[in-house]
Protein backbone atom coordinates (compact mmCIF):
# COMPACT_ATOMS: atom_id res chain seq x y z
CA UNK A 1 0.00 0.00 0.00
CA UNK A 2 2.63 2.62 0.84
CA UNK A 3 4.43 1.70 -2.62
CA UNK A 4 1.50 2.24 -4.90
CA UNK A 5 0.56 5.54 -2.83
CA UNK A 6 4.04 6.97 -3.34
CA UNK A 7 3.29 5.66 -7.05
CA UNK A 8 0.07 8.00 -7.46
CA UNK A 9 1.49 10.28 -5.48
CA UNK A 10 4.42 10.80 -8.13
CA UNK A 11 2.44 10.24 -11.01
CA UNK A 12 0.21 12.70 -9.73
CA UNK A 13 2.76 15.35 -9.23
CA UNK A 14 4.33 14.85 -12.80
CA UNK A 15 1.37 14.46 -14.90
CA UNK A 16 -0.51 17.68 -12.91
CA UNK A 17 -3.73 15.10 -12.20
CA UNK A 18 -4.17 16.03 -9.06
CA UNK A 19 -6.72 13.64 -7.75
CA UNK A 20 -3.97 10.99 -8.20
CA UNK A 21 -1.38 13.05 -6.10
CA UNK A 22 -4.63 12.90 -3.14
CA UNK A 23 -5.38 9.45 -3.26
CA UNK A 24 -2.03 8.57 -3.09
CA UNK A 25 -1.41 10.65 -0.17
CA UNK A 26 -4.00 9.14 1.26
CA UNK A 27 -2.51 5.50 0.37
CA UNK A 28 0.72 6.76 1.86
CA UNK A 29 -0.78 7.32 5.17
CA UNK A 30 -3.04 4.90 5.73
CA UNK A 31 -0.03 2.34 4.51
CA UNK A 32 1.87 3.81 7.14
CA UNK A 33 -0.14 4.06 9.79
CA UNK A 34 -1.15 0.09 9.51
CA UNK A 35 2.61 -0.38 9.10
CA UNK A 36 3.10 1.51 12.68
CA UNK A 37 0.44 -0.52 14.43
CA UNK A 38 1.76 -3.92 12.88
CA UNK A 39 5.14 -2.85 14.02
CA UNK A 40 4.10 -2.37 17.78
CA UNK A 41 2.49 -5.41 18.00
CA UNK A 42 -0.88 -4.34 17.72
CA UNK A 43 -3.74 -6.57 15.76
CA UNK A 44 -5.87 -4.65 13.82
CA UNK A 45 -8.92 -6.46 12.10
CA UNK A 46 -6.73 -9.86 12.83
CA UNK A 47 -3.64 -9.41 11.17
CA UNK A 48 -0.49 -8.24 13.36
CA UNK A 49 1.28 -7.48 9.90
CA UNK A 50 0.35 -5.65 7.28
CA UNK A 51 3.28 -6.27 5.17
Amino acid sequence: MIVLGVILLLLGWLLGISILSTVGTILLVVGLVLLLLGSVGRPLGGRRWYY
